[in-house]
């Protein structure tokens, strides 16, 4: 299946949706919004990645700062923080520049290392997008943690590539339908910037018709 221009949903909503699924929903499909530190925080650490888009060329690599992508198979589209493209004889021809290059996608996240599955997911979904645009095979990335100022390389294998294509799957099902998931309360809703506009602890709450129905049942 491939999906038009019309249907691409944001690319980096994939780290929400993964997170939270009711907070991208309620980013996405509702147009809410709310600022903490932690989220002014990675935006001023993302606006100094990308600040507009830049290419400059570093001896066998090519730096693409702010390059904007698409994946019709996935239906995203969006803006990478950075782009290497590393010269390779098995790479893909670039306009402008000798040689061939394979890209390299960068995240870049403002905590500290760790490995989770949201920020693998969307360097995956980068990769995906990038293959295709370009036509070439992509086996690794990178996600730049601020805190610690280091890379993280990712391998790109099946179970990553299938996860992300599910996730991209359900991103489209739960769009189209219009539906706001509920989530149950956990810690990590107090580090959310939507925590008032959720309200997370309400969903813990049995609903009278739901109590109702338990009861017969009993």
């Amino acid at each position: 299946m491939e999906f038009n221009e019309d249907d691409f949903l944001q690319l980096s909503g994939i780290q929400h949706y993964v997170f939270c699924r009711r907070q991208w929903a309620l980013i996405h499909i509702e147009n809410q919004w709310a600022e903490n530190e932690r989220t002014v925080d990675g935006q001023f650490f993302h606006k100094k990645a990308h600040d507009g888009l830049s290419v400059e060329k570093r001896g066998d690599i090519i730096v693409s700062r702010g390059l904007y992508i698409h994946s019709r198979s996935l239906g995203f589209s969006g803006q990478c923080d950075i782009v290497e493209f590393h010269r390779n004889d098995n790479g893909v021809t670039i306009h402008g520049y000798d040689g061939k290059w394979i890209p390299y996608p960068i995240e870049y996240k403002r905590g500290k290392k760790k490995y989770t599955i949201e920020d693998i997911s969307q360097v995956c979904a980068q990769a995906i997008c990038l293959e295709e645009m370009y036509c070439c095979e992509i086996k690794e990335g990178a996600i730049f943690y601020g805190e610690n100022r280091r890379r993280q390389v990712i391998e790109f294998d099946d179970n990553i590539r299938n996860e992300v294509k599910k996730i991209a799957k359900e991103m489209h099902d739960v769009f189209s339908r219009g539906y706001t998931p509920k989530v149950k309360y956990t810690k990590k809703c107090d580090m959310c910037s939507l925590k008032e506009n959720c309200l997370p602890e309400l969903n813990n709450k049995e609903s009278v018709e739901s109590y109702m129905k338990r009861m017969v049942q009993e």
